[in-house]
């Protein structure tokens, strides 16, 4: 799905009253559709044979008797500045779905030279509306791209980019009751709807001199240096996730109570479609004979290495380095920070 990034100086089209003036499609509209897909929203544009396959297909499904729905912003020049498909599926009916109708929203495109004026916001906006106030569709999904995230999110989707999803009900109503809500959602239901996220655990040491430890991995070039820790386990808590791990990667047991150092945060990215959170605990200060009887998991890490902080710098990531830091200065103040930009694909 493609936003509304580019700057242009083309004119803009505009109603009387300063509005985008959005027109439902036709069938007459397939090629064009297909033709602002092909060149705006997929990787490889199609030849012609297949906008001639895909368009003869798309229009009979344009029609009112079918399944495709679209909204458009016509160009000063009689092309498309802008447009929004979506398609709708059945589903089996559910309180939350009565008509057994979801909508996938398939396709948002914006020419480069109307871009940044709001209209990929009116197509979709537009083409949602009509299928929730008029068709009755109750559930609609998108797969969005990364920078097209928060459109998304302000008109209500939530989940990760992969597959996220939004739940329009129309308020129940109850004779004598003028102030009545929304319906709730079953819990399977609205768990559906909310973001999903990875949780880790992690364990920072350091030897007697407060020089931070770390473990060399053997499988990630974009992380080199980690503390000891790893994903959480089904029906763990944190610091079981930090004590297993730990003990997994090191053969150290560290023993309670948990002391946490930082909660880290980061937002789903190309590498990764879920949200990450995680919690680093303090493990303590480890003698040199401690640090000598580490055992490493050779699958996992192939060094253990002691540095005093600014040393770690020159071998790291810049967020890497940021994030130990910010571990090492709670373990000083004895304040626990807060790292919230652990997002994905900013390496």
């Amino acid at each position: 799905m493609n936003p509304d990034t580019a700057p242009t100086a083309t004119a803009e089209p505009q109603t009387a009253t300063g509005r985008v003036p959005v027109r439902a499609a036709t069938s007459a509209d397939a090629e064009g559709i297909v033709r602002m897909r092909s060149a705006h929203v997929l990787s490889q544009p199609l030849g012609e044979e297949w906008i001639g396959r895909c368009a003869d297909e798309l229009a009979p499904r344009l029609s009112p008797a079918g399944d495709a729905r679209a909204f458009i912003v016509d160009a000063p020049d009689g092309t498309m500045a802008a447009c929004a498909l979506g398609l709708v599926h059945p589903m089996l009916p559910a309180p939350a779905h009565p008509r057994g109708l979801v909508a996938r929203v398939h396709v948002v495109a914006t020419h480069p030279d109307f871009r940044r004026r709001g209209y990929a916001r009116a197509v979709v906006t537009a083409l949602l509306d009509h299928l929730a106030d008029v068709e009755g569709v109750t559930l609609f999904e998108v797969h969005a791209g990364v920078e097209a995230q928060p459109l998304y999110r302000e008109l209500g989707f939530t989940g990760s980019p992969a597959l996220m999803r939004m739940t329009r009900l129309e308020p129940t109503t109850t004779v004598g009751t003028p102030d009545s809500r929304p319906a709730w959602l079953p819990p399977e239901q609205y768990a559906e709807t909310v973001p999903q996220a990875t949780a880790f655990a992690c364990v920072y040491f350091t030897d007697e001199d407060d020089r931070p430890l770390q473990l060399h991995s053997v499988y990630s070039p974009a992380h080199p240096w980690q503390l000891a820790g790893g994903t959480m386990d089904h029906g763990e808590r944190p610091f079981e996730t930090a004590v297993r791990e730990c003990r997994e990667e090191t053969g150290l047991t560290v023993a309670g109570p948990p002391r946490l150092l930082a909660a880290v945060y980061g937002l789903p990215g190309a590498q990764w479609p879920y949200s990450s959170i995680g919690m680093v605990f303090d493990g303590g200060r480890l003698t040199a004979a401690q640090i000598r009887g580490i055992i490493l998991d050779p699958q996992e890490h192939d060094e253990v290495r002691v540095l005093p902080l600014a040393e770690w710098k020159a071998l790291m990531p810049a967020r890497d380095f940021a994030r130990l830091s910010a571990v090492s200065e709670a373990r000083r103040t004895g304040e626990a920070a807060y790292f919230g930009t652990w997002d994905w694909g900013n390496e």
